[in-house]
């Protein structure tokens, strides 16, 4: 069973509106071998949307943070806290900018909090941020007046199926030896013959790629990071007539945001983080905006679910 879920826990750029809060996004990873849900960016009141959800922070592996501005922070000491009053023992790794870890180990000194669970914090760099359990995760420098990321994730390829009406044809007996062609290796019969698993796989299924964006600029990194991916998530704050204006705040226009989802080859485009200037209709006016540049756009709402399994 193999999927590949977002859900999206705020929307809004820097303040809460009635429909939108600030920015996160829980992602679902389920695999036959391993299930993990990790959460990108942590705005104020992120926990309480989580109670709108069928999800727990409690069951957390892992939080990446774009950069640290408020709007996409200030939900995090109390997300940790909560988990830790609930009695979760499951260990949490952080991910963000330099900064976190002081804005972290601060906010629970000053407040006399403390985890009950394994916590460890990781200051990330351009570059590979890990490659295990199935998944590569890259963090792409953004154009943003703070230090800010966009996450780049990459699943392994899905082994192909195993043939075994095949191997029954050939002789091997269906048992423990089927899980382990199945993972590609060799194996030794009673005969002594010697059979590759690889020999009986069909191909595999390249994994699902996402790109997960910080607030950001138009730039050039921007274009490596959603490369050919299933499903870019981008930042849209201001409409096309405000572009300079989102520009020199180290943010994008609708169009701006939609020409590098076309440029970059890009599957499906959800755009996000919209200004608290627009209304639902305002919202509508910059999906339109988009679509113009780029069709297969949709505009992200609080609680919206997108599957990519």
């Amino acid at each position: 069973h193999w999927t590949m879920e977002l859900t999206f826990l705020g929307t809004s750029a820097g303040v809460p509106t009635r429909t939108r809060n600030m920015t996160s996004i829980v992602l679902n990873l389920q695999q036959p071998t391993a299930a993990e849900m990790w959460l990108f960016d942590c705005g104020e009141g992120t926990q309480h949307q989580f109670l709108h959800t069928p999800y727990h922070p409690g069951k957390l592996n892992k939080i990446f943070i774009t950069h640290l501005h408020g709007d996409h922070l200030f939900g995090l000491p109390g997300l940790l806290c909560s988990r830790s009053m609930q009695g979760n023992s499951l260990p949490l790794t952080l991910y963000g900018p330099t900064g976190l870890r002081e804005f972290v180990e601060t906010a629970l000194r000053f407040s006399g909090s403390w985890t009950d669970y394994p916590l460890t914090i990781v200051e990330v760099g351009p570059g590979l941020v890990f490659d295990e359990g199935g998944y590569r995760v890259s963090a792409y420098p953004l154009n943003h007046p703070v230090e800010c990321y966009g996450y780049r994730i990459e699943e392994h390829a899905r082994p192909g199926t195993l043939d075994a009406a095949r191997l029954v044809a050939d002789g091997v007996r269906p048992g423990p030896l089927f899980q382990r062609l199945k993972q590609g290796e060799t194996v030794e019969l009673e005969d002594g013959r010697k059979i590759d698993g690889r020999h009986y796989l069909g191909p595999a299924t390249p994994g699902k790629t996402l790109a997960i964006f910080g607030d950001t600029a138009p730039c050039e990194t921007a274009l490596e990071l959603a490369r050919g991916v299933d499903l870019m998530v981008h930042e849209t704050t201001l409409e096309q007539a405000m572009a300079e204006k989102a520009n020199s705040r180290g943010h994008s226009s609708s169009q701006q945001a939609a020409a590098l989802a076309r440029d970059a080859g890009v599957s499906m485009f959800i755009a996000t983080h919209f200004s608290s200037r627009y209304d639902a209709e305002g919202c509508l006016r910059l999906l339109a905006e988009c679509r113009d540049v780029f069709p297969r756009t949709l505009l992200a709402e609080d609680f919206m679910v997108y599957s990519l399994s």
